[in-house]
């Protein structure tokens, strides 16, 4: 049993926006569950910046997130709810001793700016995106402000009827 991975798991469009001009996701596919129910038997802890998780405390019905402990990055908010843990202070210590407590792997679930904070930082195991067949041509990007170059390897796709294509790469050039 090695380290747990952070793995970030996003919905992308094919120019590589996360969401739309106006934050909108209403060009997420939702129709098939797109490995989310596997990928969710695969995490117990999630990681998300306060936006995101403000606007994941929106989401109706059942969430494939409920039974795992999410870390909210944030100087602002207060948690208020069980499984629910503010986070401050340094970043890489922080993952570090995460990753080194025992249980499953971790979701890092957005946003931008987090996400950016985490690749500059070689903290990202795996890249797991749903790249839907949609050019949004403008919205919040991927990846902002990454100060280097990412050498990346494919570890798996799949190509769904819809003409989403989930793919999985892996950093060549970091130790996990």
């Amino acid at each position: 049993m090695g380290m747990r991975k952070i793995i970030l798991g996003l919905a992308v469009s094919l120019d590589g926006f996360i969401e739309g001009p106006n934050g909108e996701y209403d060009w997420c596919f939702n129709d098939q569950d797109y490995g989310l129910t596997e990928f969710s038997r695969q995490i117990d802890t999630l990681i998300m910046g306060r936006k995101t998780y403000e606007v994941a405390q929106t989401y109706e019905g059942p969430s494939p997130w409920s039974e795992s402990t999410t870390y909210v990055f944030s100087r602002t908010l207060k948690s208020s709810k069980p499984r629910v843990v503010i986070v401050a202070g340094n970043l890489v210590e922080w993952v570090q001793e995460l990753k080194s407590k025992p249980g499953k792997d971790i979701w890092l679930f957005g946003g931008a700016d987090l996400i950016s904070q985490f690749a500059n930082q070689h903290l990202i195991d795996e890249y797991w995106l749903s790249v839907h067949p949609i050019l949004l041509g403008k919205g919040k990007p991927l990846f902002q402000n990454l100060e280097q170059r990412k050498n990346l390897k494919l570890v798996n796709s799949k190509v769904y009827d819809t003409g989403l294509m989930s793919v999985w790469y892996q950093p060549l050039d970091q130790k996990s």
